[in-house]
């Protein structure tokens, strides 16, 4: 047999998020966000749940070759764009749409040789101060780009730095909306806090719906996934391999850094941090066991954890461990923004971090 650990993606939700995402875009288009190998997730095992967005969003060409061989005929746009002249034959091979933030690229452009016109969407840096024209440099962007015969439709972008938190959009919106006024073209602005934190502001022709795709809160710890009618859309679970019975004083893996103050009972879970489980995760951090809540205890190993069994006394081998997402014995939820909480992280990382070795499986409820 195997090593029970187990990453499940669960179509069903993403199909779900995706409309939750869709109310509040209101009639605005969605770019459905794959980048990073679909956070994680896989492009191959998105693609169904997601296939019902307007277009896709990612950053790498061969990303966007596995897109298009899946089927998808419609808009694929690279959002960071082109880095090497060549890259653009197979833009135009591939129909992709792409991101222009740099005078590089227009000089790319101008010197790229095609019959075919190419979607282009010119990136302003409204504060966010990664990639972008500033704004004061935008306009004559936009001309230059609007006088080459290589480039069909200019679309305009930007992207904010604060949409999930106290600072919030307002100066980033007032510089976009001051300089792009008077220019034609199609409007993407919103990632996935502004999207359902500020839709009435954003949502403008496209919106680009990350994180909240995959069933993570934008901005945790303010508002949790339960609070946008999200779901989660990856589970990671493992068993239980192994049930220790300790006494007061008794220590718990390396660095002894658990303490037990009285009798205990532990199961080690056949996880570790080279499955991509965070070792900085410490004692208290959230798993289920059979569906029901309790605690990691002592230190993360390459393989393996331990978790506090009080709560749950009648788990014995192989028993059901939920790291996060959903338990498949109860229902029950435990959000990764939690999980990355205790790790000192975000979702995210815990999504693109689960390791090669850990197997993939599509949720047997998905009706695939």
């Amino acid at each position: 047999m195997p090593r029970p650990i187990l990453a499940t993606v669960h179509t069903d939700a993403l199909r779900h998020n995706l409309e939750r995402t869709r109310r509040a875009a209101a009639d605005a288009r969605i770019w459905a966000v794959v980048k990073a190998n679909a956070y994680g997730h896989g492009i191959e095992r998105v693609y169904e749940g997601l296939r019902g967005a307007d277009g896709f969003a990612l950053l790498d060409l061969a990303e966007a070759e596995r897109v298009r061989a899946l089927g998808w005929r419609g808009p694929v746009l690279l959002l960071e764009g082109v880095f090497d002249a060549r890259d653009l034959e197979l833009c135009s091979r591939l129909d992709l749409w792409h991101a222009v933030h740099c005078d590089e690229q227009i000089d790319m452009l101008a010197a790229h040789k095609t019959l075919k016109p190419q979607r282009v969407f010119l990136k302003m840096n409204s504060g966010m101060n990664r990639l972008g024209f500033a704004p004061e440099r935008f306009g004559s962007a936009w001309t230059r780009l609007n006088a080459l015969t290589q480039v069909d439709e200019i679309s305009l972008m930007t992207h904010f730095s604060d949409a999930d938190g106290t600072r919030g959009i307002a100066h980033q919106l007032e510089a976009f909306e001051r300089v792009t006024r008077d220019l034609p073209g199609e409007r993407s602005i919103a990632n996935s806090a502004a999207t359902l934190r500020h839709a009435d502001l954003t949502r403008g022709d496209w919106v680009r719906p990350g994180i909240v795709l995959y069933g993570s809160a934008p901005d945790y710890p303010e508002h949790d996934a339960a609070h946008w009618q999200l779901r989660p859309t990856m589970t990671l679970s493992t068993r239980i391999i192994g049930v220790q019975t300790l006494k007061a004083g008794d220590t718990i893996g390396y660095g002894s850094s658990f303490t037990a103050d009285g009798p205990l009972t532990v199961g080690v879970a056949a996880v570790g941090y080279a499955d991509g489980y965070p070792r900085h995760c410490t004692t208290g951090t959230p798993v289920l066991v059979n569906g029901v809540r309790t605690r990691m205890v002592g230190r993360v190993s390459m393989d393996m954890i331990t978790v506090d069994l009080t709560n749950v006394p009648d788990a014995k081998f192989g028993a059901e461990v939920t790291l996060w997402g959903t338990s498949a014995s109860s229902g029950a939820v435990l959000s990764i923004d939690e999980v990355a909480q205790a790790a000192g992280t975000v979702g995210y990382e815990l999504m693109c971090a689960v390791a090669q070795r850990v197997p993939f499986a599509p949720a047997s409820d998905d009706g695939e």
